[in-house]
């Protein structure tokens, strides 16, 4: 029977992270299938999805936090299977004069009408007209696949308003 562990790692950005990561999961009988990892003011950061055979499992949890020794800090938890109604993607763009709280508010409201933000990705730049601070969003969330999806564009839309944003709501097209 297969576990599934969800680790999440922050280390010094420097070459040979990935590497190490990677030769502790092999070595013992892993499979590294999913991550998202990126750089952040010189550190190097993280969250993947490891398969291993239960009987493995320990094995491989301790070989993980020997990594601690070299700088690496792991938070290693098993992964729980959910089953879920059936749900459709959808992706949000949001760009906007950057200030305090965008996140927090755009979070806020999906929380309140229970859509699961599955992933999110930020970044902070500049106009290129004026200079002035401009933040980009891009999510994806997963909604009821029997939602009103006008309803929910009217909602983000009020939201984007009240943000002083702009928000496109776009279905992602399921594979054939």
């Amino acid at each position: 029977m297969q576990q599934h562990l969800v680790i999440s790692m922050i280390s010094d950005d420097k070459p040979g992270v990935v590497e190490k990561l990677s030769t502790v999961i092999a070595d013992n009988c892993g499979n590294w299938e999913d991550s998202h990892m990126a750089h952040f003011a010189g550190k190097f950061a993280g969250i993947l999805r490891v398969a291993v055979a239960a009987d493995k499992c320990q094995a491989l949890k301790d070989a993980l936090t020997e990594l601690a020794e070299s700088g690496y800090n792991l938070i290693v938890e098993d992964a729980i299977a959910v089953s879920a109604r059936p749900q459709q993607a959808l992706t949000l763009k949001l760009v906007g004069s950057d200030r305090p709280g965008i996140v927090r508010e755009i979070s806020r409201a999906l929380t309140a009408h229970h859509i699961n933000m599955e992933q999110l990705e930020t970044t902070c730049g500049s106009t290129p007209w004026s200079g002035e601070p401009l933040f980009r969003a891009e999510c994806t969330i997963s909604v009821a696949e029997d939602m009103d999806l006008d309803g929910l564009r009217d909602e983000l839309d009020q939201i984007a308003n009240e943000l002083g944003v702009e928000i496109d709501c776009e279905e992602i097209a399921t594979p054939i």
